[in-house]
């Protein structure tokens, strides 16, 4: 495996000065790599972890996860419909899963009206699918690997009673 992409998966939060150091490589190998996964559109970019729980602004957003159930296309699969899918504004992540539906879609906007309306008149009027079931975010308590808000009061170790 590329030792950059093997970094970048291990330890996304690494600058290129900190892979480079860790992959026994100059700072401009590691960069010429990035470039080449850039080209063959392996690493499409960097992302923070941001906890916006405490951000007025950012409190505004709903997300929600759609279960969606949909029609296979002969000679495509799923991959038609989950491409249209995947090109609304609104869709942050759309997943082809296995078990009771066929995508999972992540979406963000600035209400619950809106995102219920993305559903029911975006979404749900795609001829092919069938069905879909929308669950809001309510808060969130990890993210990509982080802990937010975590309260050492409550992380510390319970004691154990005999």
């Amino acid at each position: 495996m590329n030792p950059v992409l093997k970094l970048l998966i291990e330890g996304g939060s690494l600058s290129p000065a900190q892979m480079a150091q860790v992959a026994g490589m100059s700072e401009v190998e590691i960069n010429q790599h990035l470039e080449q996964l850039k080209k063959d559109k392996i690493f499409l970019g960097w992302r923070p972890v941001l906890d916006l729980s405490r951000e007025a602004a950012a409190a505004a957003v709903v997300c929600a996860v759609i279960e969606v159930r949909i029609t296979p296309e002969r000679g495509g699969g799923f991959t038609r419909l989950a491409e249209r899918i995947s090109r609304f504004d609104e869709v942050e992540s759309c997943y082809l899963m296995s078990g009771g539906f066929d995508l999972l879609v992540f979406v963000k906007g600035a209400s619950l009206q809106r995102v219920a309306g993305f559903v029911s008149e975006k979404l749900s009027t795609i001829e092919g699918v069938l069905s879909t079931a929308t669950h809001f975010q309510l808060r969130c308590y990890k993210d990509q690997g982080f802990l937010l808000e975590q309260d050492e009061a409550r992380s510390a170790r319970l004691t154990v009673a005999p």
